[in-house]
């Protein structure tokens, strides 16, 4: 394989506007924390959703500390390939280049467990509001077909 230095120099837009995707939603997930943990020192009687909501927040910051993590390293990996690539070491440069790409697909990944838990979480805020047992959309719509 011929690796030119222009190949991992394609990667550099993707995964900075990847990372700047990551940070808005580390910002958004802190404004969020930030209150809910208002409305726990003001109001704490229903005590079991918002120590759920807890539970789920904290593991999302990993998931999304993580994915900064893993792009970083990508993005890392990249810079050194393309150097390898300048001073004509090309095997190394190929298999940063590859190493880079791991960390970008792990990135990636990584991504989309923390999105899932989004969805989830908007869904039991949802449930909340409506009073269901289940924040489940199949159990809602089960539960609208036997009523």
């Amino acid at each position: 394989m011929n690796l030119s230095i222009n190949t991992p120099a394609l990667l550099f837009p993707a995964i900075s506007l990847i990372m700047l995707a990551y940070t808005n939603r580390f910002l958004s997930l802190a404004s969020l924390v930030r209150s809910l943990h208002a409305k726990y020192a003001a109001d704490s009687k229903d005590g079991s959703i918002i120590h759920s909501q807890i539970k789920n927040l904290r593991y999302r910051l990993r998931l999304i500390k993580n994915m900064q993590t893993y792009g970083i390293c990508s993005f890392i990996s990249c810079i050194f390939c393309m150097f390898f690539i300048y001073i004509e070491k090309e095997i190394i440069g190929e298999i940063l280049f590859a190493i880079s790409l791991l960390f970008f697909i792990a990135s990636l990944f990584t991504s989309l467990i923390e999105i899932r838990l989004s969805t989830k979480a908007l869904e039991f805020e949802l449930s909340d509001m409506e009073d269901l047992q289940d924040p489940s959309l199949v159990q809602y719509i089960k539960n609208k077909f036997d009523k």
